[in-house]
């Protein structure tokens, strides 16, 4: 398979030297500064830009034919933009805030404790994720995916950085250097803390589950999510 890989940072290598040792080519790398590149000889892209370069990467790859996978977060407010852009190019996208296999249980078990969780009294919700220095979004994406399957799940309508009421789930951010990520969400009474928590160990997992998604996409079209890569 030829990949285009649209950002060439760490996690940009990191799915470079993955998609190697599985067997496929990459035929171009953009780095975030580049606005015009030619994507004919791909037969699929990954996207892990920056926020202000992934709509302008995404047009490009829809424009081009080109499935895409994207990784960057922190551009959401343009999704609805986007997907409209892939139907109208019959084009193939995925987005996912977090490409781990491992992460994606955790969603569908975040989701699960939320819902048995819901006709309890007493216990207050909160979310703490830890990133390295260089991410440049807070929350995290995968902080707000964890929060809209509480909030599909609870009584609660909302999430808010740093601070939450009753109807609201409070996100703290940290950032420190070297974390790849770590997210915890928490459910306090007086009586017990209810706890379930993914520490991340390096990026291998991401670039795996990105390169995966990449090998799942080629030659569909359509908008969908990791779970429906991994059947879950």
């Amino acid at each position: 398979m030829k990949i285009a890989l649209l950002g060439y940072g760490k996690m940009g290598k990191t799915i470079e030297k993955i998609a190697i040792e599985r067997g496929h080519n990459i035929v171009l790398t953009v780095d975030k500064d580049d606005k015009a590149y030619d994507l004919s000889k791909a037969d699929v892209a990954i996207d892990f830009s920056i926020p202000s370069a992934a709509v302008n990467n995404l047009t490009n790859c829809f424009n081009a034919n080109v499935p895409v996978v994207s990784g960057t977060t922190g551009w959401l407010e343009h999704y609805e933009q986007m997907v409209l852009l892939c139907k109208e190019k019959k084009g193939g996208f995925i987005y996912a805030s977090n490409y781990s296999l491992g992460v994606n249980l955790f969603f569908e078990l975040n989701k699960k404790l939320a819902s048995m969780m819901k006709p309890l009294e007493g216990y207050n919700i909160s979310m703490e994720e830890i990133h390295h220095t260089e991410k440049l979004d807070a929350p995290s994406g995968t902080a707000i995916t964890l929060a809209e399957g509480i909030i599909e799940n609870s009584s609660k309508n909302n999430w808010q950085l740093d601070t939450g009421d009753k109807n609201t789930i409070p996100i703290i951010a940290k950032r420190i250097d070297k974390v790849p990520g770590t997210h915890t969400v928490t459910y306090s009474s007086l009586v017990d803390d209810i706890e379930i928590k993914h520490t991340a160990h390096n990026r291998n997992g991401f670039a795996l589950g990105a390169v995966v998604a990449a090998e799942w996409l080629k030659d569909k079209t359509g908008v969908f999510g990791m779970k429906d890569v991994l059947g879950l």
